[in-house]
């Protein structure tokens, strides 16, 4: 039987475990952390009683992965569907909604309603062809170019000066603005664009749906189906130097994948010099630093609807949120910083304790910052809802510069495995139509690192697995192993 060892149990890691586990391999995952999961974890930071989520909170990409349909996660993990995507609260007690309902949406942002279907309707009502041609390699030929074409189009609307066109009021605008700058670089930008799109399509489709309990739902149904076909996880395993790890022979077929920073791959003896200065050159991004409450009721917003969102975006006008993103990708925090939040109890009572609340926030700061995003993101959840701080119970803090501590793959805090570039959408980590092979035999990339990037999805783990498969000569397509 041939091995497989993976270097991190992020969703990446668990989907090439689980697919490599199911083709046959004897498969083992190797964690640092004390528990499994990476960037989809679940822990009372705070107070007993109270789930945050460790990394990503929010999982439209993992309902909507091909990956995760294959494998059952919509039937194995609960799922809360919110009637409202996601908040843009405004000055003035105002505040613009994309409902998951795209005529209710329309209906709300008034004379910029129909510029918004125009702009999202195509996609939306085509995720799938968006999904194929934004999930994989860039270098070939999508297998829905109509669609593809159309994204494409509106990536290069969005992702330039020409974007301040497209909508004449400034609710519409600032909608836009608060799911782009998710991206965490400089706006506007053709890859700002094309993430921001991609996740505002989702919310039209299948809505920004998260999992009951807490994101550590999908690792342990991964963790679960790999323990089922004979996989093993070792946690509290760091691995900082590949050429003393025992990880077999490629010879006799044996692999490792790395759901690591590419970085890791250069421990490795006899890397070529050419891959060795493409992973040497590959960039990281901006870091996100974070903070999670314990509340002693909901958060006090001056826009009622805004309550009925788990995922709400801060900063003001769009012009406030493209200067808040600028001065990070030039180093510095804005005094009125862009915050993206989530506050999964309004949907979900398994979070807190009755009548008790959470909030999750990330800021958006210079790579490596040590700055407490404390006091910066109550500042500004307090200027759209008065009277927040009066509800915090309690605190738990994340700098950047803390976050490589805990996941090793985040250097400098970049959660998103590489600055998210249009170069870096091409070059991930090489220029490649199969880029999770690297010249070093029985070794894959599998990482966020690779295609199609940051997203809780599976999907580059997949790809690394069904990689491994094809070069094995074994069935790589997801009906002969799941």
């Amino acid at each position: 039987m041939a091995r497989a060892t993976i270097i991190g149990s992020g969703p990446n890691g668990l989907a090439a475990a689980v697919t490599l586990a199911r083709a046959g391999y004897q498969v083992r995952v190797l964690e640092a952390a004390s528990g499994v999961g990476g960037g989809v974890r679940s822990e009372a930071s705070t107070l007993p009683g109270f789930v945050h989520d460790v990394g990503s909170a929010v999982h439209p990409a993992a309902y909507s992965s091909p990956f995760f349909t294959a494998f059952g996660l919509r039937e194995r993990v609960e799922w809360i569907m919110p009637e409202a995507a996601y908040a843009h609260p405004l000055d003035g007690g105002r505040a613009a909604i994309a409902w998951q309902d795209l005529d209710r949406t329309v209906d709300g942002l008034g004379a910029d309603g129909r510029a918004w279907r125009r702009l999202l309707e195509p996609l939306s009502s085509h995720l799938d062809g968006v999904l194929d041609f934004t999930g994989s390699s860039l270098l070939r030929v999508p297998r829905h170019p109509v669609t593809a074409a159309r994204f494409g189009w509106r990536v290069l609307q969005q992702g330039t000066r020409r974007a301040a066109h497209t909508f004449r009021h400034e609710p519409a605008a600032a909608l836009l603005a608060g799911v782009v700058a998710h991206a965490n670089t400089a706006l506007p930008s053709l890859s700002s664009a094309a993430a921001g799109l991609l996740l505002a399509a989702h919310a039209h489709a299948d809505g920004w749906v998260y999992p009951r309990g807490g994101a550590q739902a999908i690792a342990d149904a991964l963790r679960t189906d790999l323990e089922a076909h004979g996989g093993s996880m070792e946690t509290n395993t760091p691995v900082r130097d590949l050429g003393a790890l025992e990880w077999g022979d490629a010879a006799r077929g044996d692999v490792l994948l790395l759901n690591t920073s590419p970085r890791l791959a250069l421990t490795l003896p006899g890397v070529p010099g050419r891959y060795a200065r493409a992973l040497r050159r590959f960039r990281y991004g901006a870091g996100a630093a974070k903070v999670d409450f314990a509340l002693d009721g909901p958060v006090p917003w001056a826009n009622p609807d805004v309550r009925l969102a788990p995922t709400v975006h801060l900063g003001g006008t769009r012009a406030e949120v493209w200067a808040s993103e600028n001065a990070v990708a030039a180093g510095r925090v804005s005094a009125e910083p862009y915050v993206l939040a989530v506050q999964p109890s309004v949907c979900d009572d398994t979070r807190a304790p009755a009548g008790k609340h959470t909030l999750w926030a990330y800021l958006h700061v210079p790579a490596g910052s040590p700055l407490d995003p404390t006091e910066p993101v109550i500042r500004q959840v307090e200027r759209f809802a008065p009277g927040f701080r009066d509800r915090i119970l309690a605190s738990h803090a994340v700098p950047a510069s803390a976050r490589e501590a805990i996941n090793p793959a985040s250097i400098g805090g970049d959660i998103f495995g590489g600055a998210f570039t249009l170069r870096q959408a091409v070059r991930r980590p090489v220029a490649s139509r199969e880029p999770w092979r690297t010249p070093m035999p029985g070794v894959y990339l599998a990482s966020a690192s690779t295609p199609p990037g940051p997203g809780v999805n599976g999907m580059a783990g997949w790809h690394a697995a069904r990689t491994v498969l094809s070069d094995a000569e074994l069935p790589a397509r997801l009906p002969d192993v799941f």
